[in-house]
Parts: structure tokens; sequence; C-alpha cells
């Protein structure tokens, strides 16, 4: 009667409780688990709490477990959130990086604590509710985009391995939010359709990074304040508040009058120096990506084109890649705006996922 035991991660949010749903109504042997990650208490933001580690939302899952007659756990992983992806956090902007906290959650958290409490209870399979679809296609595991544009989520997902791919079922992607939120509404579930959805990092509840920062290190305003603000030529044209609280890219705040909009450019750690130039100096044709891990091929093929995306909500470029030792080269076939070193880069071969990594840090190149 079952097609297979099944450990479905449930934030207590309508994506993850209607694929838990979804996965029990097509004859899955269901186990619902919400994994606590984060204390709001502990963050000392403004904001109270909501989101996926709520007591609230917690309930939630469990309700809709409880009313489906499948069991749920509730999954303490504080600690170990905490020791890797909040430290991470703080070491990337302290490094002059933007980090990117939900990719490495997926990869080095999310999917191992899952795997290893699947294997616990005798799972096959564990599910998300994510937004992203996986196929085997010449014994690879293939991440590939939602049919929903506006929430695809594989972006975040490019850390996996093939080991986690060949045992995940993403229920959601193929099916678009407004029909998922149907659907919540039709089961009775019309809160869970109302039910808003946060976008910030889920240990940042306020939004508010440069606070958390300052609240996680002790002293590092002054450690920091007083940095120089220079121009592409060493030009030093002002002081900033430190270089932690700066992203590359960034235009607004930087409290300086130039005649002209002045955008980050490049953020020096070591000389608490933040580089400062124009829209046009922020545009770049090539990076350097570490730390990539491919989805669709065992390798790179060489001098392979994809269109590459270097955040989130990026259309994506496209690029020819090329290995350069243990990174990859990218060449750009137009100009791109804002690399932000610590980010993640993300390929693309049409709807299929090639691999990711990390954008290293690439100079600013020096006026004469």
């Amino acid at each position: 009667m079952k097609k297979g035991k099944v450990l479905v991660a449930m934030s207590g949010g309508i994506d993850s409780s209607i694929a838990a749903m979804l996965l029990h109504e097509q004859g899955y042997e269901v186990i619902g688990i919400t994994m606590k990650t984060w204390d709001y208490a502990s963050s000392g933001g403004s904001k109270k709490e909501t989101g996926c580690c709520s007591l609230d939302s917690i309930n939630d899952a469990r309700n809709l477990a409880v009313n489906h007659g499948f069991p749920h756990y509730i999954l303490d992983i504080r600690e170990e959130f905490g020791d890797f992806i909040i430290d991470n956090f703080v070491e990337e902007y302290l490094a002059g990086r933007t980090p990117n906290p939900c990719v490495l959650c997926n990869t080095h958290i999310k999917w191992e604590a899952l795997l290893k409490r699947a294997d616990m209870l005798g799972c096959e399979y564990i599910s998300t509710g994510h937004y992203a679809q996986v196929r085997k296609e010449n014994e690879r595991y293939v991440i590939s985009k939602g049919i929903d544009e506006t929430k695809d989520q594989s972006y975040v997902l490019w850390g996996l391995s093939q080991q986690s791919l060949r045992r995940t079922i993403f229920p959601l992607g193929h099916m678009h939010k407004k029909d998922i939120k149907q659907l919540a509404v039709d089961k009775g579930y019309s809160d869970l359709a109302n039910k808003s959805e946060s976008y910030e990092i889920c240990f940042v509840p306020d939004n508010d990074y440069r606070g958390f920062l300052k609240r996680k290190v002790s002293g590092l305003e002054e450690r920091v304040d007083g940095g120089d603000f220079v121009l592409k030529d060493g030009t030093v044209v002002g002081k900033h508040k430190g270089y932690p609280f700066y992203t590359v890219g960034q235009r607004k705040g930087l409290e300086i009058a130039m005649g002209e909009p002045m955008h980050v450019l490049e953020i020096l750690p070591e000389a608490n120096t933040v580089i400062l130039g124009t829209k046009e100096d922020l545009e770049s044709q090539q990076m350097l990506v570490r730390n990539f891990n491919l989805v669709k091929y065992a390798s790179l093929p060489e001098n392979f084109q994809a269109l590459t995306k270097v955040r989130y909500k990026d259309p994506g470029m496209t690029a020819t890649l090329s290995l350069q030792g243990e990174n990859i080269e990218v060449l750009f076939h137009g100009k791109v705006s804002a690399i932000a070193p610590g980010q993640s880069a993300v390929f693309y071969e049409g709807n299929d996922l090639v691999g990711g990594g990390f954008i290293a840090r690439n100079p600013v190149k020096k006026k004469a």
C-alpha cells in the first residue's frame, strides 16, 4: 500500500505542510520533523518571534501531522546550527565577504540532519517544501528549476551531494504557488494560505545584520570604526563606520557626497578600507569561483557555456566556464554588476542546475 517511508522537514509554513500532505495522500509513509535551528531570544533583535523556529510554527506542523495521522518529531539542532552557520556568517563579514547562510545550511546542516534521522527512523527518503525538481539521468541525480519561476529555489541547492539527492523528494517542484495556496484552502487550511512568509535570514529576524554582528562580536564597533573610504586611485575621500557593515554594490548609507552616486567596489579588511566607485566601475566580465560542487556532470566539460547567476534574484548572464586549478574561471558574455565575494555563483543549462560555488575575491583594477 505504501510507496516507502519518507521523513519530511516541516517548518509549519504552507510549503512544507502541503509537501507532507501530498506525500501522505500519494501513499508514502510520512514522518514529520521540525528542526529548531535558532532561538530568537538569543539574537537580541527587536522583531517578535515568528517563522520556522517559533512555538506557533512548531505547533502548526504538529497539528497538521496529527490531523493526517502521521507522527511528528521536534529536532533541536541549535548547537550544531550555531556553531557552523552563525560562526561562518560572522567570519565571512569579518573577512570582507557577503555570506550565503541558506546555501551552507541546506548543504551542511539540514540535509545532513535529515539523512541522519531518516536512517535512525528507517526512512528511505527525505523531503522538503523547496520549489525544485530532481531526476536521475545518465547515472546522475540532477536538480532542475521548479516550474514556478517566481518561487524557484534551485539556486540555494547547488551544494547538495549525489548521495543526498538520491534520497530527496521535492513534491512542489511541478506546482505553482497559487495552486498550492488554493489546495491549502480546499483542504481546510486557509490559515496556512494566509500565513505571512519571511524572506529574512532566520537568525536575523529584524533583517539588521549590522546590529547582529555588533551583538555577536564584542567591541566590534570600536575595532573597525574610522577606516578610510578610498577611490580606485587610492585617494582618501572620507571615513566609514567599519568595513564589516558594508557590502559590494551598496550605494545607500555611505553618507558621503561626491557629486555623483558612489558604490562599494571592494572591501579590504586587513586595512579596514572600503573602495568606492561609480556604477560603471561595479561592472565586470569575469570572476573566480571557489569550493564548487557539480550536480549535473561528474566533471566540467571543456569551455562549457552556462547561464550564470551571481545572486538569488539575478536573471543570469551566459558565461564560459573553465577550470583553473581548484577553481572555476567565469568569463561572462556581457557586463555583470556588483559581483560580491562570498555570494553563490550558480550555473544552469536550460532549466537544469549544473552546479555552483562561492565567488572569490576579484581585486579592483586600480586606475593609473
